[in-house]
C-alpha cells in the first residue's frame, strides 16, 4: 500500500470499552504500535423509538453506543497519556454545542496536547439528539456556516468579536488560542455538504463508500475548492472503517462492513489507490476486550503500511 497514507485509530469510547483503564492502555500502546493519530466520535443517546433511522447497520443504532463517553474528555486523557499521536475528532456534532464553548473545549485539548489537535465536525443524523440539546433541526447548515465563523474568529483573532442571529460576543480576549489554527475536516455525503466541504475545510471526513462514489463524491469537493479559488490538492480525505472482523471470508457484498482483515484491507487499499490520505480503523464493535482490540490494530496496521 501507498507509504503516504495514514493509519489512526478509534480511541476507547464506546460500549464495554469505555472505561479510564482501556482509554490509558489503548491510548499508550497504540502510540506504541506507530498510529499517527486516536479519534473519538460523538453520540448522545439511544432512541427507543428514534425518529430517523441509524445511517448503516440495517438503520438501528449499534446496542454497544448506549454507553457513549463524551468526546472531549476522551480527547483530554488521551492527550494526557500520548506524547507524539495527533487527536481528532470523527466527527463532533457542531451543532449542539455554543461555538464559543466549542473553541475553548477544543483550544483547551490543542493547548494540553502541545499542538496535536484536528478538528472534524459533522452535523449529525438524529433530530432526536437535538430535540435533546434544545437546537433546532431546521437551518442546521446555515447554524453550522455560522459555527465556524466563531470558530475561526476566535482561534485567529485578538481581541474577539462577533455577532449574528444567534450569537454575539462583545469584543473580548479569549484564551488560549491553538498552536496553529487546528486542521479542520467536514463530514457529508450529500452535494451541498461537500461543496462546503471544498469551500471551507481541509479536508473531508467520509465512511467505507464504494470506490466509485467515494471518487464521485472527492470530485465534488475539489471542484467546490477551484471555484472558491483554493488549492484541492491541500484537502485530505479521511475514512473511518467500522468493520466486523470474521475468521473466515464474508460474502463480497458485505465486505468492508464484515469481512477477514485481509479482505477488508483489500478495500481499504482500493480507496488508497482512489485518494485517501489517512484512514481511521474503528474496532470497537467487533473486538472482545483491550487485548483483541490491541492485537486486531497490529494486523490492520502491519498489513496496511
Amino acid at each position: 500500500m501507498g507509504s503516504g497514507v495514514e493509519i489512526g485509530l478509534a480511541i476507547s469510547q464506546y460500549g464495554r470499552f469505555a472505561s479510564l483503564e482501556s482509554l490509558q492502555r489503548v491510548a499508550r500502546e497504540s502510540e506504541s504500535l506507530g498510529f499517527t493519530s486516536l479519534w473519538v466520535g460523538d453520540r448522545l443517546l439511544t432512541p427507543l423509538a428514534p425518529k430517523d433511522p441509524y445511517p448503516g447497520g440495517g438503520g438501528k443504532i449499534p446496542p454497544a453506543q448506549e454507553t457513549f463517553l463524551d468526546p472531549i474528555a476522551v480527547l483530554s486523557v488521551a492527550a494526557a497519556n500520548t506524547t507524539t499521536v495527533r487527536l481528532g475528532a470523527s466527527a463532533l456534532n457542531a451543532c449542539w454545542y455554543p461555538p464559543a464553548l466549542l473553541a475553548r473545549s477544543l483550544a483547551t485539548v490543542d493547548h494540553l496536547s502541545g499542538g496535536r489537535l484536528c478538528v472534524g465536525l459533522g452535523l449529525g443524523w438524529s433530530s432526536d439528539e437535538y430535540a435533546a440539546v434544545g437546537v433546532p433541526w431546521r437551518a442546521r447548515a446555515a447554524r453550522l456556516e455560522a459555527a465556524l465563523d466563531v470558530l475561526d474568529a476566535i482561534w485567529t483573532t485578538d481581541p474577539v468579536s462577533y455577532e449574528d442571529e444567534h450569537w454575539r460576543i462583545v469584543p473580548s480576549h479569549i484564551w488560549p488560542k491553538p498552536a496553529r489554527r487546528p486542521p479542520l475536516y467536514l463530514a457529508g455525503f450529500v452535494p451541498a455538504a461537500l461543496r462546503r466541504i471544498g469551500r471551507r475545510a481541509d479536508g473531508w471526513l467520509t465512511a467505507t463508500l464504494p470506490v466509485p462514489k467515494l471518487t464521485a463524491m472527492w470530485d465534488v469537493v475539489r471542484h467546490s475548492a477551484e471555484e472558491a479559488d483554493r488549492d484541492p490538492d491541500a484537502l485530505r480525505i479521511v475514512l473511518r472503517a467500522n468493520p466486523l472482523v470474521t475468521e473466515t471470508p464474508a460474502a463480497p457484498e458485505s465486505v468492508p462492513h464484515e469481512g477477514t482483515v485481509s479482505q477488508i484491507v483489500d478495500y481499504l487499499g482500493s480507496a488508497v489507490e482512489a485518494g485517501v490520505h489517512e484512514i481511521i480503523l474503528d474496532l470497537q464493535h467487533t473486538a472482545r476486550d483491550d487485548r483483541h482490540l490491541l492485537d486486531l490494530a497490529e494486523e490492520f496496521l502491519g498489513a496496511l503500511k
